[in-house]
């Protein structure tokens, strides 16, 4: 009896491995043998919404198997990402595997799937990414380390997400692959990691966009409400002051508006306007806005991060957070949400850059459904704010980003970049009367950029090139 209990366990621990959890064990990355298997083997296109291929499968001259090529090069290098033996997967292409990968294998799974009369061949992904638009972006940051993320705020759909440096995915499969690879991985300019969405900046004074719809959406204040207009705030229990970028008061040296000191970008008022609000008020604002949650998208984003905690108590650090510095921190994506909140009339929409998957004849299997995140600020606050942000453009800080014939909403900020060199921003969207596109910009601080750069100067521009762009297309 003790053999053929043994033999029962024996047939019971082969079942369960080699049905149960043939599928675990097969995509467990300290296994080889997939990564093997999976070596030349076809896998499905991805598309962008006009066609253009920018992953496909080609067979190789053995006839026996097939290479990965990437035509769009560096352009979309960290959204659709890449697979190689040697390095693994990144972007699209390792969060969509299971439904790019062909099934044409000897697994039990896929034996199962063939008796069961399902199509064995790879699907194929089709990407919500503008190509034109995103060239375009690619193009107008230069030779700036930096990104920019544009978004349609009617359905959260990311029409463009760059970031620069990059680096041709081709380059990991060649025949000098580990040679590329060590020389990505010690370049300064950091190529490999993907800035539209998995790096966290100070937002500067693009976030006053928040502190200004949390004090419109709780009635402490409006456009046209006076604060006290010192050249410096002094910050309780600190010797620290806030100044603003010139130095100056913001309006007479007596009183500014709100609305003078938004289309100004004055630091003092809003540090002002920061402490009277509180940390919990602008928390709750922020929160729904993206900011201290976890926020879905293909593959894991940082938390953007406002301390309500922290702030609660120290006053001095609140006016500055209030003002986009200290410990704030967002993502160009979070910054493109922003904007595309207030463009969607205080609607947070859910950020998505799948379109649709389908089979191997074209046929949709999964189609994306616009969602939304929340509601973070009344529509009559984002129609307020949105007027403002269009004064920015029209007479303030943001005077560059304007585009012949269209209304443009924008907010410019300048923040604490590396080595000295401050950070460049710009958020924004157009036409304010009927957004179809909202968008964030950020230049990272270098010689490039120069000491001088501001989001006004330096991001301006290129957010005024990302409109242009996109509303042409459009006609």
């Amino acid at each position: 009896m003790g053999v053929f209990g043994a033999m029962g366990v024996l047939l019971l621990a082969v079942t369960w491995f080699q049905v149960v959890k043939a599928d675990d064990l097969r995509s467990d990355p300290r296994n080889p043998r997939p990564a093997l298997s999976e070596r030349g083997k076809e896998r499905g296109v991805i598309i962008t919404a006009d066609g253009t291929v920018v992953a496909r499968s080609v067979q190789a001259s053995d006839a026996r198997s097939f290479d990965r090529e990437y035509p769009q090069g560096e352009l979309l290098a960290h959204t659709v990402g890449y697979t190689s033996f040697l390095f693994g997967e990144s972007g699209l292409e390792a969060v969509y595997a299971e439904e790019l990968r062909s099934r044409r294998d000897l697994t039990i799974s896929d034996l199962l799937a063939a008796v069961l009369g399902r199509d064995l061949r790879p699907q194929g992904l089709e990407i919500t990414i503008d190509p034109i638009l995103q060239r375009a972006a690619y193009d107008a940051l230069g030779e700036n380390r930096g990104a920019v993320v544009a978004i349609d705020p009617r359905t959260g759909a990311i029409l463009a997400s760059v970031t620069k440096p990059s680096f041709d995915p081709a380059s990991l499969l060649a025949d000098d692959a580990s040679t590329a690879w060590t020389t990505l991985l010690n370049d300064e300019g950091r190529p490999l990691i993907d800035r539209a969405t998995q790096e966290l900046y100070a937002p500067g004074s693009t976030f006053k966009t928040v502190v200004t719809a949390t004090a419109i959406d709780t009635g402490l204040a409006d456009p046209s409400t006076e604060f006290d207009d010192p050249a410096q705030l002094e910050l309780p229990g600190s010797t620290a002051t806030i100044s603003n970028f010139s130095g100056q008061p913001c309006s007479d040296g007596a009183t500014a508006t709100l609305l003078q000191a938004f289309v100004r970008s004055c630091n003092t008022v809003f540090g002002d306007l920061a402490m009277q609000l509180g940390a919990e008020e602008i928390g709750i604002t922020a929160e729904a806005l993206g900011f201290n949650r976890e926020i879905e998208y293909p593959w894991s984003l940082p938390e953007a991060v406002w301390r309500t905690d922290d702030l609660e108590d120290d006053l001095a650090a609140l006016a500055q957070s209030g003002i986009g510095e200290r410990d704030v921190r967002a993502t160009p994506l979070h910054m493109a949400l922003v904007a595309s909140t207030i463009a969607g009339g205080g609607v947070t929409p859910q950020p998505f850059v799948v379109r649709r998957i389908f089979d191997s004849s074209g046929e949709t299997l999964e189609e994306t459904a616009p969602k939304e995140i929340g509601r973070a600020m009344s529509p009559e606050t984002a129609s307020v704010l949105a007027q403002m942000m269009e004064r920015v453009v029209t007479e303030g800080t943001g005077r560059r980003a304007a585009v012949p014939e269209v209304r443009v909403a924008g907010k410019t900020g300048t923040a604490t970049g590396p080595g000295g060199f401050p950070n460049s921003w710009f958020i924004g969207f157009a036409p304010v009367d009927a957004p179809t596109i909202a968008f964030a910009v950020l230049v990272e601080g270098s010689p490039v950029a120069g000491e001088n750069a501001t989001g006004g100067t330096v991001a301006a521009p290129i957010a005024a090139l990302v409109i242009e762009t996109w509303l042409a297309g459009e006609q």
